[in-house]
């Protein structure tokens, strides 16, 4: 194997692990590259190939299928290559088709026998000849299929999201969704404030600039790893979406109370309220896997952070102890991810349109719950990184039916001036990845009477 095939090598292996495997893209990715050799620019490669080929899967598929026309099952290495290799084609225009079918070939060789070689070579070569030529769906005839085809999503999400938003908003979403997102770290106040993280940013050699929303927010370009920067490693930051950052700052916390976080892990709530405390009073951090808590306990050392108290819990369940007792209580509910597609491209497949019905009753009990736990005048934050209404505003609206003691409370003084809005005066507000340039949120904030 060639040297400057090494990356396209790597990115079709990732792929496969995903595809056949039932990887996560983001975990293979980070597992293949750490501590590999590859420079900078390779490994950027690898990245763009691998979650350029499974954003656009779908697409990818229906070109192929107008090439290839044998009925016969491809090898599933063979298939991979041609998928890598479409992309490449199809979207990367700084690299030469002729090199993207010679070294696609190069790896039919190694993963396939000679009769792969030609295969992958006649198809990969045609569809550079043939690219303009290439059809889809009517849009006006199959207006579902055509965005299931062309900006690859499954047509039961389209559907549910049609049906919410309408067709323009919903291919909005869709098109946002297979563009990368920023990269955005959240200055530790404890220890930092965001002009000087950003002086010491530049100084390690990345690109760094203030966020939208808030006022900890930085995005960065320019590294392909954070974990042996020197200023991750004393704890200047955490890395976190703007919109999950704003979901703390709704919380609202303040030193000396007493906060549940009940579906806690990774830790980027709790660890931010905690800061936003000043690293006084209490944050119970819940979560019902053991290796997540220590996800946590590792970022408050890393923080410098000692007001956070990690706990095994299923927050289905009604812990007694806890009735009455917070201040504040925080639920980041469990949730079909839809608004972090754009982050981790290969959910879209993962998921199913069954998933939606159960969730939405798991939500709305762990929420009860969650609300037994409020001191009278407390506050309670649901949140979710989904754009599904029904495990949104619906599940809000369902526990207030249920729940007369509490009120959706305005949130618009919590709020930038850039996301005040109709709905934030309601108590909610819903973040897009089309509209905001965040993944896809819904925080609500409710009072206890």
């Amino acid at each position: 194997m060639k040297k400057n095939n090494w990356a396209r090598e790597s990115a079709v292996k990732i792929v496969n692990k995903v595809l056949r495997e039932d990887a996560y893209s983001n975990i293979a990715l980070r597992q293949e590259l750490s501590g590999s050799e590859m420079n900078r620019l390779d490994k950027a490669l690898v990245t763009e190939i691998v979650n350029g080929t499974i954003k656009n899967l779908t697409r990818l598929d229906w070109v192929l299928g107008q090439f290839a026309k044998s009925k016969k099952k491809l090898d599933p290495w063979v298939e991979d290559i041609i998928r890598a290799g479409i992309y490449q084609i199809l979207y990367l225009d700084r690299i030469p088709d002729s090199a993207v079918c010679n070294e696609s070939s190069e790896l039919a060789r190694k993963y396939g026998h000679e009769g792969s070689v030609k295969f992958v070579n006649g198809v990969l070569r045609n569809i550079s000849r043939s690219k303009d030529l290439i059809k889809y769906p009517d849009q006006k005839n199959q207006p579902v299929k055509y965005l299931s085809v062309y900006y690859s999503h499954p047509e039961w999400m389209i559907k549910k999201l049609i049906k919410d938003y309408g067709y323009e908003f919903t291919e909005d979403i869709l098109t946002a969704n297979n563009e990368t997102p920023p990269f955005t770290i959240r200055a530790n106040k404890l220890k930092t404030d965001k002009e000087a993280l950003i002086d010491i940013l530049t100084k390690e050699g990345m690109e760094a600039e203030a966020g939208t929303y808030n006022p900890e927010a930085i995005r960065i370009r320019g590294t392909s790893s954070l974990e042996d920067k020197e200023s991750f490693k004393n704890g200047l930051y955490q890395v976190q979406d703007e919109s999950s950052i704003l979901v703390s700052h709704i919380v609202d916390p303040k030193p000396g109370e007493l906060i549940i976080d009940l579906c806690s892990a990774p830790g980027g709530k709790s660890t931010h309220m905690a800061e936003l405390m000043g690293n006084k009073g209490t944050v119970i951090a819940r979560d019902i896997h053991q290796h997540k808590l220590k996800l946590i306990e590792d970022s408050c050392k890393r923080l410098g952070i000692g007001i956070v108290k990690t706990e095994l819990f299923d927050a289905y369940k009604l812990d007694e102890s806890l009735i009455d007792k917070a201040d504040r209580v925080l639920l980041d509910a469990p949730c079909s991810g839809l608004g972090v597609i754009r982050r981790k491209p290969d959910l879209r497949f993962k998921k199913n349109a069954e998933n939606f019905s159960d969730l939405a009753k798991l939500q709305l009990a762990i929420l009860k719950n969650a609300a037994r736990y409020v001191k009278p005048e407390g506050v309670l934050v649901y949140s979710t990184c989904t754009t599904n209404k029904e495990e949104n505003i619906k599940v809000i609206e369902d526990f207030l039916k249920e729940s007369a003691d509490f009120y959706m409370e305005d949130i618009s003084e919590l709020l930038p001036e850039q996301l005040k809005c109709d709905t934030a005066e309601k108590g909610y507000i819903e973040l897009y990845p089309n509209l905001h340039n965040t993944d896809g949120f819904f925080i609500s904030r409710l009072r206890r009477r």
